[in-house]
């Protein structure tokens, strides 16, 4: 009997961290971007889309928010703001490398936070 019980548990404890770890398929995510101008909003994107899991991305002018819709069991948002960075665009939680942001177009290049 103490073995059923104790078997019971421990399915009863597995089934809830699983719950607790997983992962949100339609994550709405928006960060603040920096950039200019059309051109800029199609590389934007285009990065956003070249992330697994990505399933819409949309990037404004205007505002700089760029509001993705990710599925988080194929990457994270972090994953998202690498791939942003390395086409040479900062965003709020990763800045693109001196390097990368030297090969944008130069109507592309925008004031950088230091």
């Amino acid at each position: 009997m103490k073995n059923l019980i104790l078997i019971t548990m421990i399915t009863f404890l597995g089934f809830s961290a699983q719950a607790q770890t997983k992962k949100n398929k339609n994550l709405k995510y928006t960060v603040e971007v920096n950039g200019n101008c059309e051109q800029c909003k199609k590389r934007i994107e285009k990065a956003a889309f070249g992330v697994p899991g990505v399933k819409t991305a949309s990037w404004d002018i205007s505002t700089h928010q760029l509001t993705v819709i990710l599925n988080e069991e194929k990457s994270s948002p972090q994953d998202l703001n690498v791939a942003i960075a390395k086409v040479g665009h900062d965003t709020k939680e990763v800045k693109a490398t001196d390097a990368d942001y030297e090969n944008l177009h130069s109507c592309c290049k925008y004031e950088r936070e230091k």
